[in-house]
């Protein structure tokens, strides 16, 4: 099974200006044009692989993470929810803009970038304050799927500004190429995540609240 942690649809980022594209693979020469390609389909009009081989090897990935925080409830949401600051902190984030809200959801468009590719996409998320924030990605052109739910329950009887963070992603790229990065994405997107937004907690609320060792809990499931 798969493990734990970024908010709405939440996003997902390439470090640095404008690279060049990198192959993520060693490029089989009748598959030369695929390595600089845009986001979303082949390059030219060269053979595609069948359905049956990317169905074995382009499946849906989910990862969860369970955590026992030193922030409220109230304020790891307010961290969550706050969809328009993910840019400044949220890794490989590169754009979060609200562009309609109504009761309970708002719709964002974000940016994010890891080599070789530059994503943008809109999210319609969510929220129940101060329980949820489910992030979905509607129109993105790398992913098929990709999903984002934050749970937050009561922390450490005792400890009252503690809460229990239940994060939970789940994606599937669009493309055999795309799924090469599968790793990348998990290594320096969704392991990262949760840290990021308890980092963020901190430089709103300050220091966390002290949690002694033998009550914290920190759960990671993948598959």
């Amino acid at each position: 099974r798969g493990a734990a942690g970024t908010s709405p649809g939440v996003p997902v980022p390439v470090p640095g200006g404008a690279a060049e594209p990198v192959c993520p693979v060693p490029p089989h020469p009748r598959h030369t044009g695929l390595c600089g390609l845009r986001l979303g389909g082949s390059a030219g009009g060269g053979p595609q692989p069948s359905r049956s081989f990317l169905n074995l090897t382009n499946k849906r990935k989910e990862y969860s993470e369970r955590r026992i925080i030193g922030y409220s409830m109230q304020e790891m949401y307010d961290v969550v929810a706050n969809v328009e600051d993910y840019k400044n902190f949220v890794p490989w984030c590169k754009k979060s803009e609200v562009v309609a809200k109504r009761s309970g959801h708002v719709k964002a468009q974000l940016e994010v970038g890891f080599p070789p590719v530059l994503e943008r996409y809109t999210s319609i998320v969510t929220l129940v304050r101060p329980h949820l924030v489910k992030a979905v990605c509607t129109d993105g052109r790398l992913f098929n799927h990709l999903e984002t739910n934050w749970r937050f329950s009561p922390g450490i009887p005792g400890y009252p500004r503690t809460s229990t963070v239940d994060f939970s992603i789940s994606f599937e790229f669009r493309s055999l190429l795309h799924s090469q990065l599968a790793t990348v994405f998990f290594d320096e997107v969704v392991k990262q995540m949760v840290a990021a937004f308890e980092r963020r907690a901190a430089k709103s609320f300050g220091p966390e609240t002290r949690i002694p060792r033998e009550l914290m809990t920190h759960e990671v499931h993948q598959t």
